[in-house]
């Protein structure tokens, strides 16, 4: 029996039996397909629930610790005791005692040296310089000579004064010896009065001309001894402003050199409004207020002075009030126009407590620090902050002198948390001198933890960022738990100068680092 061709009709597929067949192989392809894609599906969301159940066995139970301002600080819950390296991690971490001791109050500002005078040399007379008499950036005394400007021409005219004066004096001495000779003869009744009134005319207007000429002389020599400059004041000499052989104005805006005293020298800054009247009661007590002068970055302290007066009013647009303070300056160490970092300390208080500065941490709960127990676990002890004195700072709190409070590594602590104590200056940890690829284990005692703190960082950049087996869980337990290996061996296969590099790196780039190394590896298929 031949099948019509197509059998597309609902007519051929009840007449012909290849097309009854062919549509019913269709149909359950059909069917088997949807059953295909059904399984795959459940399977699907199966493992999608068996790897969430999973990662939630693995999130310890929340400790009782987290509410506490060292679990907050530190992330708190679960997610933070894994990512941070669990609770029961020893964590390395560097101590300071607590003791009393004074602690200033001081006020930190910014400020500006300022010369306590400053004198601009110029010509008071218009000629040619003929020497510089001075070295550029020395000391000079008030009355040193600094320049000569050429005197010829000044010279000349107090020569001719002078022999003016000396004329006019010779006429009044002659007049003189016949004013003499006239009484004399008037009083014999030889010679006429009015003939003795005119000789003493003469003998007046002559001294008026010989005093006239006397000042004449004065002003010539003054004129002469324009010709040298000389210092005004005692200070620092400046650059010079002229060369020699130039003509000198004595309308030269710069001057031949600038003179600036610096011994003493004075420092120019604001504090805010709010310290007037302590500063202002301080100074009519005339009790001295120290002022420090330190570099820029705080780094280094330049000098120590006193404070001398502050300003009549108040800025209103910033709320400060100008203070000037003195410096001895006898090093010269300040300069005028310097910027310079100013501690004004206002007070003093006697033996109170004060623990470093880096220890003290803020929380939700306030300020607290982390004290290391005899059990090398610690505590939390809330404090109310201080003034601050340079890397110390004035608690109080529930802290006793002596008691160990950590400094440096409270990032990864909490409430109860284990800590092993190492030197706060790395240069004097252990290993810290060791030849870079020199052993390939650490030491493993309490000491060596330098060593011991770079194999937890291995081992947690090595575990953390791939699920591990019972295997790797067991050879990785070693080295997180007990202290761990200085340098893992895994770093052998590496080229030197590679893992000279990963052995640098904290523990999050060493993790980033091996990362990308798996999915590397990963894409290229070894």
């Amino acid at each position: 029996m031949t099948c019509p061709i197509p059998a597309t009709t609902g007519a051929a597929l009840r007449t012909c039996p290849r097309a009854q067949t062919a549509a019913s192989f269709d149909q359950r392809g059909r069917v088997r397909a949807g059953l295909l894609i059904a399984l795959a599906l459940i399977a699907g969301a199966a493992g999608a629930f068996a790897w969430w159940r999973g990662r939630a066995a693995e999130a310890p139970a929340q400790s009782p610790a987290a509410s506490s301002p060292g679990a907050q600080a530190s992330g708190g819950g679960t997610n933070g005791g894994r990512r941070f390296g669990g609770a029961n991690r020893v964590q390395p971490v560097s101590v300071m005692p607590v003791r009393r001791q004074d602690v200033r109050v001081s006020i930190s500002a910014v400020g500006a040296i300022s010369a306590s005078t400053t004198t601009t040399v110029r010509a008071q007379f218009s000629g040619v310089l003929q020497s510089l008499n001075f070295k550029e950036g020395e000391p000079v005394k008030a009355g040193q000579l600094l320049a000569q400007i050429d005197p010829r021409a000044l010279q000349a005219a107090l020569t001719q004064a002078e022999g003016t004066l000396a004329r006019d004096k010779a006429q009044l001495e002659n007049a003189r010896l016949d004013l003499a000779r006239y009484r004399d003869l008037l009083a014999k009744d030889a010679l006429p009065r009015q003939q003795l009134d005119t000789q003493q005319a003469l003998v007046r207007q002559l001294e008026g001309t010989v005093k006239a000429e006397q000042a004449a002389v004065d002003n010539a020599q003054l004129q002469l001894s324009y010709t040298r400059v000389t210092a005004p004041i005692s200070g620092r000499a400046g650059l010079k402003q002229a060369d020699v052989g130039n003509i000198v104005q004595t309308g030269d805006a710069g001057g031949i050199v600038t003179i600036t005293q610096t011994r003493p020298i004075a420092l120019l800054f604001s504090v805010p409004a709010v310290h007037v009247p302590l500063i202002a009661a301080r100074l009519r007590a005339k009790e001295p207020l120290p002022v420090e002068a330190w570099d820029r970055s705080g780094t280094r302290r330049l000098a120590v002075g006193r404070l001398a007066t502050l300003d009549n009013a108040i800025d209103p647009a910033t709320d400060t009030i100008k203070l000037k303070a003195l410096f001895a300056n006898d090093d010269d160490a300040l300069f005028p126009n310097q910027a310079v970092s100013v501690r004004l300390q206002l007070d003093t208080q006697s033996d109170v407590l004060a623990v470093p500065q880096a220890a003290v941490l803020r929380g939700a709960q306030g300020f607290y620090v982390y004290v290391v127990n005899a059990d090398s676990s610690v505590s939390v002890r809330t404090v109310k902050p201080g003034a601050v004195d340079g890397d110390w700072m004035a608690v109080e709190g529930a802290l006793d002198v002596g008691e160990r409070v950590v400094i440096d590594g409270v990032d990864r602590l909490r409430e109860g948390a284990r800590v092993e104590v190492i030197a706060a200056d790395p240069r004097q940890r252990a290993g810290a001198n060791a030849p870079a690829g020199g052993g390939r284990r650490g030491s493993r005692g309490g000491a060596a933890s330098g060593a011991s703190g770079a194999g937890r960082g291995f081992a947690e950049a090595a575990g953390a960022s791939r699920p591990q087996g019972p295997r790797q869980a067991a050879s990785a337990a070693p080295a997180a738990e007990a202290g761990g290996e200085e340098r893992p061996r895994w770093l052998d296969r590496l080229p030197p100068d590679v893992a000279e590099k990963v052995m640098k790196m904290s523990p999050d780039e060493r993790r980033e680092w091996i990362q990308k190394r798996r999915e590397e590896r990963a894409k290229s298929g070894n």
